[in-house]
């Protein structure tokens, strides 16, 4: 076939080509293929943008399901992180409390029988919120199942008659509900008497050789002692909104109304809190996600005064209707004396964030110990049992036998109870404490009262003690009540070397107690007598006091 064949046969093939291009038009005009073009346009325009939108609804998708992954991720590190920190410092109710001279050398004893692990808080009272933290055990997602292992464990010690590590036989018929769940009050379902019992011989075998301990003193009434009650919110699977605790060693949240240890009040404004929130369209946060705003409920009362102080904790400083909100809790429970919203977004298992926001009142209440009143915020370290720790102190001061001429050093001092109320019988009183809050509170509180013989000093314990003794100061009585871990080897040199005559120890924990004494004991004083106080009815816990005197050479 030559070129123009090809040419012609090539113009024939065009030509059916544009007639069926332009078919819409009847006609193979040019015309109709412009038109046949815009149809082109339309159609490739209309697939771009559907294309377009497909991906940006499939990032979208994608780019949710990434960030609740990094921020499952993130948490988990994070909780991680934490819980190595809380292993090693014990920090007091998760609320920043001096770790003991964090600097000083850390002892390696055993703490896991006296270790209260409810997830989060690491409690320094050996109570939980749960951070009962924070404050004070494991943290876990809640999609593990170890706390359901744990629980069914429990629930299989039970149906054999079973008890707590072996510690005193549990009724069949369980005056708690979620007792088998909960982990916190280990010895709720024993005889009061048997738990009094229990610990008087677990602290004698503790400190077996070391002082004579005298017979523990109980509470009349064992229960609804807690002046601080703290709730976490969350859904459950039927989207209802709870609020309780969480289940031993997981973040699975129980479900509790009323608990026999905590203050009966406290338990039914939470419950109010929790009615309102479906109304005001408020939200629980939930730990998986990350979205919602509601976290946790803290309520701290004072027992002498009356004075209730709530906390609202969200994950958000955003609070939508917050003031409509803060009048109708006001309105159904005018006995609240302030309310305070405290700013937590962290993915960890702390309860309490740094920043707050006072709603109403004065952001603060106060209360009466020993005769000396006390302002109290959300993060002070303050006891949770007022009955019992005013029990406490005065065994301790009158330990010291106080004649109003001594230097008294009140180690690890929080808000300055201990200090404040020795004061008063010492000819001048020195406070340490590393938490800032802590210690604005303490010297708050020494004006309040009118003490001008005290001085409060924001630095680590041990650390303290060493510049004092390196300045060649003196002490003559030191009282130290550090957190469950214990005191440090640096700490208990420098009480050597600032020669005090006394030394009393207040302790939640008689292992390192025991641990401790011992140590004194090397550096010449020895343990004169031990008190045990119970000041947490229904756990394992319990406060001592053990006096130490400088031996004589």
């Amino acid at each position: 076939m030559d070129k123009r064949a090809d040419r012609g046969m090539s113009g024939k093939m065009a030509g059916k080509t544009v007639k069926r291009v332009g078919t819409d038009s009847g006609t193979g005009s040019r015309k109709g293929v412009k038109r046949d073009k815009g149809g082109v346009r339309d159609r490739v325009r209309d697939n771009v943008k559907d294309g377009v939108k497909d991906r940006v609804r499939d990032n979208v998708k994608d780019g949710v399901k990434d960030r609740v992954r990094d921020n499952v991720k993130d948490r988990m590190k994070d909780n991680t992180k934490d819980n190595i920190k809380d292993s090693k410092h014990k920090v007091r109710d998760g609320e920043g409390k001096n770790g003991a001279g964090e600097s000083g050398k850390r002892f390696d004893g055993n703490e896991g029988a006296f270790s209260r692990q409810r997830s989060g808080e690491k409690c320094r009272d050996g109570s939980s919120p749960r951070v009962r933290k924070g404050a004070e055990g494991l943290s876990v997602s809640k999609k593990q199942n170890g706390g359901a292992l744990n629980a069914e464990k429990r629930r299989e010690d039970s149906k054999r008659g079973g008890s707590y590590g072996g510690r005193g036989s549990r009724r069949s018929n369980s005056i708690c509900p979620v007792l088998n769940l909960c982990g916190g009050c280990q010895l709720l379902d024993m005889e009061y008497a048997k738990q009094l019992a229990f610990k008087q011989k677990q602290a004698e075998e503790l400190l077996k050789g070391l002082c004579p301990v005298k017979p523990i003193i109980g509470m009349k009434d064992p229960f609804h002692y807690r002046n601080k009650v703290h709730a976490v919110f969350d859904r459950d699977k039927k989207g209802n909104i709870i609020s309780g605790i969480y289940e031993e060693n997981t973040h699975h949240v129980i479900p509790v109304e009323k608990c026999l240890i905590e203050n009966q009040k406290a338990d039914e404004i939470i419950g109010t809190i929790r009615g309102m929130l479906k109304s005001f369209k408020i939200r629980t946060y939930d730990e998986d996600t990350g979205f919602g705003l509601l976290r946790h409920v803290l309520i701290r009362k004072g027992f002498s005064t009356g004075e209730i102080m709530v906390v609202l904790v969200t994950a958000s400083p955003v609070f939508p209707s917050k003031n409509n909100f803060v009048k109708a809790l006001r309105e159904k429970h005018p006995e609240i004396t302030t309310i305070v919203q405290n700013i937590n977004g962290r993915g960890t298992s702390m309860v309490l964030g740094d920043k707050e926001h006072v709603l109403y009142g004065k952001g603060y209440i106060v209360d009466e110990l020993c005769g000396c009143r006390f302002r109290i915020s959300s993060k002070s370290f303050y006891q949770v049992n007022p009955v019992q720790t005013e029990i406490l102190y005065e065994k301790a001061l009158s330990l010291a036998g106080l004649t109003g001429q001594e230097l008294v050093v009140d180690a690890y001092c929080g808000i300055g109870t201990i200090g404040i109320i020795a004061s008063k019988a010492a000819g001048k009183v020195i406070g340490v404490e590393l938490n800032q809050d802590a210690v604005r509170d303490a010297v708050n509180n020494a004006k309040m009262n009118g003490i001008e013989n005290i001085r409060f000093y924001c630095n680590d314990a041990g650390r303290f003690l060493v510049n004092m003794a390196e300045q060649g100061e003196k002490a003559d009585v030191v009282i130290m009540d550090p957190p469950r871990s214990g005191s440090t080897e640096e700490f208990m040199d420098a009480v050597g070397k600032l020669g005090a005559e006394k030394v009393v120890y207040v302790s939640c924990n008689p292992e390192t107690l025991a641990r401790d004494v011992r140590y004194m004991k090397k550096m010449g004083y020895r343990a004169a007598e031990a008190w045990l106080v119970d000041m947490f009815p229904g756990t394992v816990h319990t406060e001592s006091i053990v006096l130490l005197q400088k031996s004589v050479k």
